[in-house]
């Protein structure tokens, strides 16, 4: 309904809207219908409906375009848009994924036209909304492929069809809807027998599981980590005093020493899964080993912050599984402190495993002499805090001090860290 229109781009959220763009209403906790005429105020040109088209003074002379299901239609566009992109990379694991696709995405954009996954859009709205707004003249989009069940990342990859696939773990997280171990596997599995022929698999060796995962690859496979048959390694692995790796980089393609800018031991193993696929998709090697001393990751993720007559403060608080969380209370173990101290949240989606893992990552802690208090949680102890009591404990932390803040999303940890740096006067902090 309504003239024909060029649009460009999309977007799901009416308050991000941009002039020329598709507004697509998402029915979630709230319906995106409810949000149109904002959206075409905002100089969308036109909009996705499974509802009644606007009428008279509320339409402003946009068109609308009647679905019968606006998410699925949004999946049909994304599909649509992946005709014009020259080649696809595309990510999933248990860990790792967004600054693997960060690391990945700063080596292929210094070599070739590159789009890439906005924060953490992983999943049916956010990957064809991440190819519906590449731009034209793009040559690579790397994407983050997330699961919450069996068949999600196979959905994914249909639309989006890539040539690369990267897998960077397999490890008890949103394990509740995968059943065990071996389900979240076999979803993970789902990106690699997705690819074509003539693609490439880069997967992490040093976990079995993943590596298994070569024997139903319909393409080459390149193998990293330091496990004997992977292709591309690190070698001579240094931290600095911040938590930044030094090592190494063996490859098919050649050899180099990186210096990388994000923070703690497990950032090694994204940069070798970015290395890997780069080099195959023809970057060169100095290139890379350039990109990937230069790369930042997203905010919330392993931020490592001096404050000023206060503690090393680790924020770590976009999201935790026992995987990540073990890695990061083993990074606070590396730095020189007087006293360790770890603010954490609950690990969600771990089902029957809940307990047994936070009790095991508490029994880590203090074998790494490290003080655990739980935030709104007695998962790890007995010692929790709450609220304000939260704020106050970071506030009683001084100089000589180590402090690690994680926790799942649901807990909402930034907003401690947040009100903490405002109390502070702490500009730095992200999100302060």
């Amino acid at each position: 309904m309504g003239p024909d229109v060029t649009v460009e781009g999309a977007t799901i959220d009416s308050r991000t809207a941009r002039p020329g763009q598709l507004y697509v209403p998402i029915v979630a906790e709230r319906d995106g219908h409810e949000f149109i005429g904002a959206a075409l105020e905002a100089g969308a040109k036109a909009y996705l409906t499974a509802r009644p088209p606007l009428t008279g003074l509320d339409a402003v002379g946009a068109t609308a375009v009647v679905v019968d299901d606006t998410s699925e239609a949004l999946m049909a566009l994304g599909q649509l848009a992946r005709e014009r992109v020259g080649g696809v990379v595309g990510i999933t694991g248990s860990v790792g994924k967004t600054t693997t696709k960060d690391l990945l995405a700063a080596c292929m954009s210094a070599a070739f036209p590159t789009a890439a996954s906005e924060r953490s859009f992983n999943n049916e709205l956010g990957l064809p909304l991440t190819l519906l707004n590449a731009p034209d003249d793009v040559r690579w989009v790397v994407l983050e492929m997330g699961a919450r069940g069996p068949g999600h990342i196979a959905r994914l990859a249909e639309v989006a069809r890539p040539n690369v696939g990267i897998v960077t773990s397999v490890a008890l997280a949103h394990v509740e809807f995968f059943g065990d171990l071996d389900g979240v596997a076999r979803a993970k599995a789902e990106l690699v027998t997705a690819l074509p022929e003539r693609g490439v698999a880069v997967l992490y060796f040093d976990d079995p599981r993943v590596r298994r995962m070569a024997a139903d690859s319909p393409c080459a496979v390149l193998g990293y980590g330091v496990h004997e048959a992977a292709q591309v390694r690190a070698d001579d692995v240094t931290l600095d005093g911040d938590l930044r790796p030094r090592f190494r980089l063996r490859s098919p393609w050649g050899e180099g020493e990186v210096r990388l800018s994000v923070h703690g031991v497990q950032q090694v193993a994204n940069a070798l899964a970015a290395a890997g696929a780069a080099l195959w998709c023809g970057v060169p090697l100095d290139t890379v080993v350039d990109a990937l001393g230069r790369a930042t990751g997203s905010p919330w993720r392993m931020e490592v912050h001096h404050v000023p007559g206060g503690p090393v403060l680790v924020v770590d608080c976009y999201n935790a599984n026992p995987a990540s969380t073990e890695a990061a209370l083993r990074s606070l173990a590396a730095l020189p402190a007087q006293r360790r101290l770890a603010l954490l949240g609950v690990m969600a989606e771990l089902g029957g495993e809940t307990e047994a893992e936070h009790r095991r990552l508490a029994a880590l802690a203090e074998e790494l002499g490290i003080e655990v208090v739980g935030y709104e949680t007695a998962l790890y102890g007995p010692a929790q805090v709450d609220g304000r009591a939260a704020v106050a404990l970071l506030r009683s932390t001084g100089d000589g001090d180590v402090v690690l803040v994680k926790g799942s999303r649901v807990a909402r940890l930034e907003d401690v860290v947040r009100a903490y740096a405002s109390e502070a006067g702490l500009q730095s902090l992200a999100g302060a």
